[in-house]
């Protein structure tokens, strides 16, 4: 059983002046998000600077969401580490807060075999009951999780179901896909592959684009589902301009900014990120504008 299947948003974690958490702004978005359709909320991923939350504070993050969504939609708490033993308490403590699934990153900086990511993903799922989604971004992490890999996971493991699959390589999505045969959960990692993964069997995405434009990225889902594939591919393609702009610095850099000039109070980052260049600013602005959302 799919947790979601649609467009869930990788939600930011909004902060004050002084760096902390800012729970009202995120409770604003977190109603913004539902009210425009938004398919699930998945909190404390990399957009929601899980890397620079403390324990304390990641967890905090989890359970003031879950409580805030009420099960109106999925939230998928983010509880990966490259540490095994770390991303174990994280997960069983998520796991009581109610959350209706987890999202876990490969393993950054060990870069472990594929043997070492196996055993990683299963101790961890082992530990808890809710479903697992696997994620792979290997730009950020120095690790591919192959797809022989996934399938071997979700094929082993009762409660591991899918992957967010960020790796950018459409033939290895597709590959995972052709093999995969219909029993692992795919969800696009990158915003400007939507309609691609839908395409190879995909089932949704999870966005930083729906931080900003939740209607819009639920729609190109629900246009494709609904056969519509000439209505989602057309909103895909009026996002591409705003997708590049969103990632012309690494997220969350530019969505904080984009939030920010919406009103929507996300703040600052925490160090080592800084704020957004003046020109990759300006670009942003104008790929916000020529949307609609500005």
């Amino acid at each position: 059983m799919s947790i979601f299947k649609g467009a869930g948003v990788a939600i930011v974690t909004p902060m004050k002046s002084n760096g902390e958490v800012n729970y009202e702004s995120f409770a604003e978005m977190i109603e913004f998000q539902i009210s425009n359709g938004t398919d699930a909320i998945i909190v404390c991923g990399t957009t929601g600077e899980s890397s620079t939350l403390t324990h304390e504070e990641h967890l905090d993050v989890i359970r003031y969401c879950t409580e805030k969504v009420a099960h109106r939609i999925p939230v998928i708490a983010g509880t990966g580490s490259n540490c095994t033993e770390t991303a174990v308490y994280l997960s069983k403590e998520a796991e009581k807060y109610g959350v209706d699934g987890l999202l876990l990153v490969s393993p950054y900086y060990n870069k472990a075999t594929q043997n070492g990511l196996y055993t990683h993903f299963k101790t961890i799922a082992d530990s808890v009951k809710i479903p697992v989604i696997l994620y792979n971004v290997p730009s950020r992490t120095g690790c591919n999780i192959l797809p022989e890999t996934v399938i071997r996971l979700c094929n082993d493991v009762e409660n591991i179901v899918g992957v967010k699959e960020a790796s950018g390589n459409i033939s290895q999505i597709a590959k995972l896909a052709a093999k995969a045969q219909g029993k692992v959960d795919i969800y696009s990692g990158n915003d400007d592959h939507i309609v691609p993964v839908l395409s190879l069997g995909g089932i949704g995405v999870i966005s930083v684009l729906s931080n900003v434009a939740p209607k819009e990225t639920h729609d190109i889902c629900a246009k494709f589902f609904a056969g519509d594939i000439k209505g989602s591919t057309e909103l895909q393609l009026k996002a591409m301009d705003l997708c590049d702009a969103l990632f012309c610095e690494v997220n969350p850099i530019p969505v904080k900014k984009a939030l920010n000039l919406m009103g929507k109070e996300a703040g600052s980052l925490r160090l080592p990120l800084t704020d957004m260049e003046e020109a990759n600013a300006e670009k942003l602005k104008k790929a916000m504008r020529d949307f609609g959302i500005l």
